[in-house]
């Protein structure tokens, strides 16, 4: 299970976004995501609009996930004049705590359409599993793990 321990993280942003600030390597900006259970496994998209798949940064150390992104200015010259700049440049970054129940050795992620999905199994000992019921012939039932 994914485990948040950041309540203000959504102040934060909003607060950045206000006042227009953005995100350095120092101090990153955080970004959007969502993380569901599908079957086996946890999966979680972060949007990454604008962003190339060469400046993104995934990290796992012990069950904490980092994801660090940096949305870089488009390539202009000396005679471009920007009008408008809406799109918030910088650096984004989002942590996730991982529970004990997920298996941060074969996360798999894939890059497409501005969106970064993470795919997080479960790991075996936390599936279900069926517990046997053996008869002893005696009336008394075992029970096997």
């Amino acid at each position: 299970m994914l485990m948040r321990t950041d309540p203000f993280r959504d102040l934060d942003r909003l607060t950045q976004q206000l006042l227009g600030n953005t995100g350095t390597w120092s101090r990153p900006t955080a970004m959007a995501m969502d993380a569901w259970r599908a079957g086996e496994e946890f999966v979680v998209a972060f949007d990454l609009p604008g962003v190339a798949p060469d400046a993104i940064e995934l990290d796992v150390e012990r069950n904490v996930l980092t994801v660090k992104a940096e949305r870089r200015p488009a390539v202009t010259s000396d005679t471009v004049e920007m009008q408008v700049a809406e799109r918030p440049l910088g650096v984004f970054s989002r942590q996730l705590f991982l529970g004990d129940t997920l298996d941060t050795e074969h996360i798999q992620a894939s890059y497409d359409a501005g969106v970064l999905t993470l795919r997080i199994p479960v790991a075996e000992q936390a599936k279900p599993r069926k517990i046997e019921i053996t008869s002893t012939g005696t009336g008394r039932k075992e029970i096997r793990a």
